[in-house]
């Protein structure tokens, strides 16, 4: 369990650094005219990250290791990071946990984003399944799987508006390769 706990924390200071990432990039993005979209859903996401790694937590005192469901799980939270770590590197000083557009900076249809339009939240959708099922937190992955499911459809809608917007706003714009 030792172990388990040291995943968490290590995944824990990991969103930390992030967040710290995350202000610069807002910092860099706002200098240049960005626009932040979305702020009233931004608490809930919050929570419910902070909620994912109280229940893996608290749900992994009640349940063993099953090394057939723990080992494979552990390689899809490794892959997730992974993948969350070629979108941040992708994006640059674009990357962000909140939706702030810079008018006139084109999309970015390089790394992962040349295969997939969000691949930042596919990410977090294998990270939210994998990492209680690491420990068999069932229960933690199911109920953050369904609220994140239902978060990320307001989150993605949003993106997708601000995006689209900003493109509208400037049609000349063209993707970044």
């Amino acid at each position: 369990m030792t172990w388990y706990f040291l995943l968490l924390a290590l995944v824990a200071a990991e969103r930390l650094g992030e967040l710290g990432m995350a202000r610069r990039n807002a910092a860099w993005s706002l200098s240049r005219g960005g626009r932040e979209y979305g702020r009233a859903h931004y608490p809930a996401i919050v929570a419910l990250h902070v909620s994912l790694l109280a229940g893996c937590a608290a749900e992994a005192v009640h349940r063993p290791f099953l090394p057939a469901l723990g080992w494979p799980a552990l390689a899809l939270v490794v892959a997730a990071q992974g993948l969350r770590w070629w979108c941040v590197l992708s994006l640059g000083p674009r990357w962000n946990t909140r939706v702030i557009v810079v008018p006139g900076l084109p999309l970015v249809a390089a790394g992962p984003y040349r295969l997939l339009r969000h691949p930042n939240y596919a990410a977090v959708v294998l990270e939210g399944l994998a990492l209680p099922l690491v420990h068999s937190a069932w229960v933690t992955a199911l109920a953050f799987t369904v609220c994140n499911a239902l978060l990320l459809r307001v989150r993605i809608r949003c993106e997708n508006s601000a995006l689209t917007y900003a493109r509208t706003a400037d049609p000349l714009l063209g993707l970044v390769r």
